[in-house]
């Protein structure tokens, strides 16, 4: 049966949106992040928004958050090299929102698929349910399995998709032709290439990554 309000958590117990380790069976966002605040919501969906990452050499090789560029800043990790307007501010601080990261130290990236975590599968389907078409933050999204658990259905690439959580609960424990609704495409293993034909689509709708990825 397809997981409808799944939930993942990390070492510390606390509940992840984007948490990169292996797939459990469904997983979804914190806990009332759906019934934020209108300033809140704002603020998670800036977090939330992707950022384009360089290797030391200034290759790019992945799409991650801003949340998580911002760490890997503040740990010395990476660098901005392009920054938005906006900023977030912490008790003392304000910083300014990166839109390109450059690691610091040059990262190996074997040419194979990458691991299987919903953060992956959202960015694999650019945060847009893959029943409805609509694009929403990753905390109004879960994963759906294409033709449910009861049925024998894995927890794989080819099985999993994006769902807002109204399809998800429509489609319940079928398959989608039996719920009368279509996939948007066909599910696929996200693959360095894949990833790489996001940056370049995602790079359309910021021109601070163009210069990056050798149009």
């Amino acid at each position: 049966m397809s997981a409808r309000r799944p939930s993942m958590v990390d070492s510390r117990g606390r509940h992840t949106p984007d948490a990169d380790g292996a797939i459990a069976p469904g997983s979804e966002s914190p806990a009332g992040s759906r019934f934020a605040s209108p300033i809140t919501a704002r603020r998670m969906a800036l977090m939330q928004e992707p950022v384009l990452v360089l290797n030391a050499t200034y290759e790019p090789i992945n799409v991650t958050a801003v949340r998580r560029a911002m760490v890997l800043m503040l740990k010395g990790v990476a660098q901005a090299e392009e920054l938005h307007n906006a900023e977030v501010h912490s008790a003392t601080h304000s910083h300014r929102v990166p839109s390109v990261i450059r690691l610091l130290a040059y990262r190996h990236i074997p040419q194979q698929s990458r691991a299987l975590s919903r953060k992956n599968i959202l960015l694999r389907d650019r945060n847009t349910c893959q029943f409805c078409g609509r694009i929403f933050p990753s905390s109004e999204l879960t994963l759906d399995h294409v033709v449910p658990r009861s049925r024998g259905g894995r927890s794989s690439w080819e099985n999993l998709v994006a769902c807002c959580y109204r399809c998800n609960n429509s489609k319940g424990d079928r398959t989608p032709e039996e719920a009368g609704i279509k996939l948007a495409r066909k599910p696929r293993p996200f693959t360095l290439h894949t990833s790489r034909q996001l940056m370049r689509l995602i790079g359309h709708r910021d021109e601070r990554w163009r210069k990056y990825l050798f149009y």
